[in-house]
């Protein structure tokens, strides 16, 4: 039941208030596709009135692009660690890009939030929001590239900085792409059970982004060399 609205008087109400819509989001995520997050049940969830919610967000996307931002964050904050493990310093180049393709879709793949919320960026959540929202969006993602391509050049420093960003922007295109192809819907889970024969079009998706990043990288890698 949503409660009686009480204006938040000091910056830190206003931030904890915050937070609570970003937290109660995160949950929510966890529990359903981004797709199914709805404004309503948002505000239902944090116990306040919808208008209520967008005094801190101007819209449901709003909300969801800020929590991308953070998925974004966490899963570098952890991915160093992945690279180190996954990547053979002392393995040719040929070997080791293919051990960090393989390792960056391992780790997305343990993060089906973060992939979600990717695939659904540019077509449903950057569609509802202000220039201003956007910006700031777009900064952030600019600097999580940024983030990005210095990991994987202290894996593969045969890539120079232009083709590490080239790289980088690359893997959130093709999560987002993949992610969205490797989600049937439960009429095609029902075809594929019905049709053996269309097995073959049922996607894998660390397979799939694992298969893509290898190629991206391979192609970097010999247009460097010329």
């Amino acid at each position: 039941m949503t409660m009686p609205f009480q204006r938040a008087r000091s910056d830190e109400q206003r931030a904890a208030r915050r937070q609570a819509i970003l937290d109660t989001a995160t949950a929510m995520l966890t529990e359903m596709p981004v797709a199914q997050v709805s404004l309503n049940e948002l505000s239902r969830r944090v116990c306040l009135a919808k208008s209520n919610v967008l005094r801190y967000f101007e819209s449901r996307e709003a909300v969801l692009l800020e929590l991308l931002d953070v998925a974004l964050r966490e899963w570098l904050d952890h991915l160093d660690d992945a690279l180190a493990a996954a990547v053979d310093a002392d393995a040719p180049l040929s070997r080791r890009a293919d051990q960090l393709a393989a390792a960056l879709a391992i780790s997305l793949a343990d993060r089906p939030v973060l992939c979600d919320l990717v695939s659904a960026q540019a077509a449903v959540l950057e569609r509802n929001v202000s220039p201003r929202v956007a910006a700031e969006y777009k900064r952030a993602a600019l600097a999580n590239i940024g983030v990005l391509a210095q990991l994987l050049r202290a894996r593969l420093p045969e890539l120079n900085e232009p083709d590490a960003a080239r790289f980088g922007a690359a893997v959130m295109l093709t999560t987002g792409a993949v992610w969205t192809h490797t989600q049937p819907s439960a009429a095609m889970l029902a075809a594929y059970e019905a049709d053996p024969s269309l097995a073959a079009m049922r996607i894998d998706f660390t397979g799939a982004a694992r298969e893509m990043f290898e190629v991206l990288l391979a192609g970097l890698l010999v247009r460097a060399s010329r």
